[in-house]
C-alpha cells in the first residue's frame, strides 16, 4: 500500500531561513566530510587511499567539530561566557 505525503504549500519563513544561515557551516563542514569518505571509498579501487586523502578526511572532521562548537556556543547563551 502506498501512502501519499501533503503537498508543500507554505514556504519557509525568515526565521526558517535565519536557522538554516546559522546552521549553514555546519552543514558545509558535514559535506565536506561526506565528501572526503566518498574519496576514500573510490581510492580503493586505485591501490588505496593516499595520505593526503587521509590528512583531508582528519581536517574536514575537525572542521565539524569546531563549526559545531562554534554553533553550540552562538545558540546556547550561558555557554558564551
Amino acid at each position: 500500500m502506498r501512502t501519499h505525503l501533503a503537498p508543500v504549500t507554505t514556504e519557509p519563513t525568515t526565521a526558517d531561513l535565519a536557522e538554516i544561515d546559522a546552521e549553514w557551516p555546519l552543514i558545509a563542514a558535514e559535506l565536506d566530510v561526506l565528501d572526503a569518505e566518498i574519496t576514500l571509498i573510490y581510492a580503493e579501487d586505485h591501490g588505496g587511499p593516499s595520505p593526503l586523502d587521509w590528512r583531508r578526511l582528519r581536517r574536514a572532521e575537525a572542521r565539524v567539530t569546531r563549526a559545531a562548537t562554534d554553533l553550540n556556543t552562538r545558540t546556547d547563551p550561558r555557554r558564551a561566557a
